[in-house]
């Protein structure tokens, strides 16, 4: 996960226009699930390397100066309890919140953040995530849950 700040700001502009045309091409529905096929499979070779680690929290923990180089200020909570490797990403500044409005979006929570816990879903089918708190909404943070069976 080597790239800054000016690629991945250019990438952010450029899911919000894709899912823009495809939806005014082929409807919603049909344009998530057009960019669900690519991220899937852009979520398992990106996220293998720190999935494979023996907890998700230090997996996600070894993400934490990448988020930080693209501007995101994130934390990692380990959750894990009754057999379940689980964690909590927290993720204090949202810097989507701005870029969604230039393309038309009231959030960015559809195009960015549901889209990526389902492609992690369908990348790795073990896991499950749920995004539980979010800026766009008035809250704090944006919160993320992760679980899969401990190793």
């Amino acid at each position: 996960m080597d790239i800054d700040n000016k690629e991945f700001l250019a990438g952010t502009h450029q899911k919000f226009s894709t899912f823009k045309a495809l939806s005014e091409q082929l409807g919603k529905d049909q344009a998530w699930e057009k960019m669900l096929e690519e991220l899937s499979q852009q979520e398992k070779q990106r996220m293998t390397p720190f999935l494979s680690e023996s907890t998700l929290a230090k997996g996600f923990t070894i993400t934490i100066p990448f988020f930080k180089r693209i501007g995101m200020e994130m934390e990692v909570m380990d959750i894990s309890n009754r057999g379940i490797d689980a964690v909590l990403e927290i993720q204090k500044h949202c810097p989507y919140l701005l870029i969604c409005k230039e393309h038309g979006f009231a959030t960015p929570c559809h195009v960015i953040c549901e889209m990526h816990i389902e492609a992690t879903r369908r990348a790795f089918p073990e896991m499950k995530g749920e995004l539980l708190s979010r800026q766009a909404f008035g809250d704090c943070i944006c919160l993320f849950k992760y679980e899969r069976p401990v190793k």
